[in-house]
Order: structure tokens, then C-alpha cells, then sequence
């Protein structure tokens, strides 16, 4: 008896693993940006940013920083969500250990917005 146990979804090799692993990261986007104000809010804000960044007078790695930035938020925002649904579907009791894993979550998200902030900023004043 084989005590290893895997995902059933995990047998998928190929170009059949790469087209499931676009479907899934298309729901992925579509759920965050349905179900969580925070990552609605972030895209809005990127799709603002990100075209603006073109047009800024820094250089082509300026550029590039200030939209790598914007796309951090965007990854740490989807990261803290995840954790947030699964802390949930855990247990909706309150808990210290799930404040805590919601609240780092959240500080994840505040560094990678201080860091947008502090990107654009040396980026734009140099």
C-alpha cells in the first residue's frame, strides 16, 4: 500500500499542464477580482500606473522598477487573499494563530505598497 498520497489533478505533464495552468491562474484573477475589494482596488490602481510609468522621464530600468513595483502589490495582494480563504475555510472561529496569519498577510501587503511608494519616488527624483 502506497502511504504517499498526491492530488489527482497533479498527473498532467506537457502542454496540457501548462493550458490547465492558464485556466486555473484565469480563474484565479477572476475570483480575486470578484470576491476582494483590496485586489479590485490594486488592479484599478496598476492599470493606472503601469501606462503612466511609460510615460515618466526614467530610463528604461527606472521604468521597469516603477512597473515591477506595481506588479509586486498586485502578487502579494493575491498571496494574502489565498491565505485569508484558506484560513477561513479552516475555521471562522476566532483564533490567535488565525489573526496572526491575516495580519501578516496584511503587512505583506502594506511593504509591497511602502515599496511602490519608495520605487516611484527615487525613481522619479533622480
Amino acid at each position: 500500500m502506497d502511504t504517499h498520497t498526491e492530488s489527482p489533478f497533479k498527473g498532467k505533464t506537457g502542454l496540457k499542464r501548462v493550458w490547465n495552468a492558464l485556466h486555473y491562474s484565469m480563474d484565479g484573477l477572476k475570483a480575486a477580482y470578484r470576491h476582494e475589494d483590496a485586489f479590485r482596488q490594486e488592479a484599478w490602481l496598476a492599470l493606472i500606473l503601469i501606462p503612466a510609468a511609460f510615460f515618466m522621464p526614467a530610463s528604461g530600468i527606472g521604468k521597469a522598477l516603477m512597473v515591477g513595483s506595481v506588479l509586486l502589490v498586485l502578487v502579494v495582494e493575491l498571496l494574502n487573499s489565498a491565505v485569508e480563504a484558506v484560513v477561513d475555510r479552516v475555521s471562522l472561529e476566532r483564533h490567535l494563530l488565525a489573526k496572526r496569519a491575516k495580519d501578516i498577510g496584511s503587512a505583506a501587503v502594506l511593504i509591497s505598497l511602502l515599496n511602490v511608494l519608495a520605487v516611484w519616488t527615487l525613481v522619479l527624483l533622480d
